[in-house]
């Protein structure tokens, strides 16, 4: 369970050149239901707040997920994803990595120096600091989605392409890639929207069935929002569709019915 709340908390991860105007804004969040087969097994959410930053105003987003109900009983989860991002690049700052899974914790905190290419772990749980080298444009694991939301043509990617970034995550980089399959009208608890699906390529045999076991419907309209992420496991599916939104930018495109 801990693998899933991370990935819908990580949502779309894949990272893009930011167009010029920014598909979201302070103030924005979504909240997603989770559920594992019929069972509701937790909560995520994502909210973009401001901040200061070495007396620079930056994007401060943070990400939660957590277990609730029965599934509490089998597998306790709580998690806290933070990133700090340059309004201007997309590039992050600064992240913390807070979660508790099931009796498995981490405390971490890192700091971007997109300059040198680098980036300084702080893990107090373990009393560490570790340097590691990046490649440029580095994201971490929250700050991949909000960059992949501000790629300038998204719209115009044909069945089949695949993107890719470099990701820090886990003491390491990681090439993430991600492949666009088409379009679709899905039904929601808003109505019926007009969605871009993308398929993330994860790695099969642990918790996926196969490589392309993840799929993410994104709104295909000015604010790129994520409306619902669905797995195949190994062993049953789980799915997270939007539950909630507030402070979207631009206007948020709903078909009361498929013939609208």
């Amino acid at each position: 369970m801990k693998k899933i709340i991370l990935l819908f908390i990580f949502t779309a991860s894949v990272g893009f050149t930011p167009q010029i105007e920014s598909s979201y804004d302070v103030g924005e969040r979504f909240v997603f239901r989770i559920n594992y087969g019929f069972l509701s097994a937790g909560y995520a959410t994502l909210e973009v707040k401001e901040a200061t930053l070495n007396k620079k105003n930056v994007f401060h987003v943070v990400g939660k997920g957590y277990t609730t109900g029965m599934s509490r009983f089998f597998f306790k989860v709580n998690d806290t994803y933070e990133s700090y991002i340059d309004k201007e690049t997309g590039n992050p700052y600064q992240y913390v990595r807070k979660i508790d899974e099931g009796g498995y914790t981490k405390n971490q905190e890192g700091f971007f120096n997109q300059t040198e290419n680098k980036v300084l772990v702080k893990d107090y749980k373990h009393t560490t600091e570790k340097t590691f080298t990046i490649p440029k444009n580095a994201q971490d694991i929250l700050s991949s989605f909000y960059y992949l939301r501000n790629y300038p043509n998204i719209d115009k990617m044909k069945t089949g392409e695949s993107v890719a970034i470099d990701m820090f995550f886990d003491d390491k980089t990681t090439k993430f890639r991600l492949k666009f399959v088409g379009r679709e009208d899905i039904r929601t608890k808003f109505g019926f929207v007009s969605t871009m699906i993308f398929r993330p390529l994860v790695q099969s045999g642990r918790v996926f069935k196969e490589e392309e076991s993840l799929t993410v419907w994104i709104s295909d309209d000015d604010n790129k929002l994520p409306i619902r992420i669905k797995a195949n496991l190994l062993v049953g599916s789980i799915k997270a569709d939007l539950d909630s939104y507030k402070g979207l930018k631009f206007p948020f495109k709903v078909k009361k019915n498929k013939r609208d």
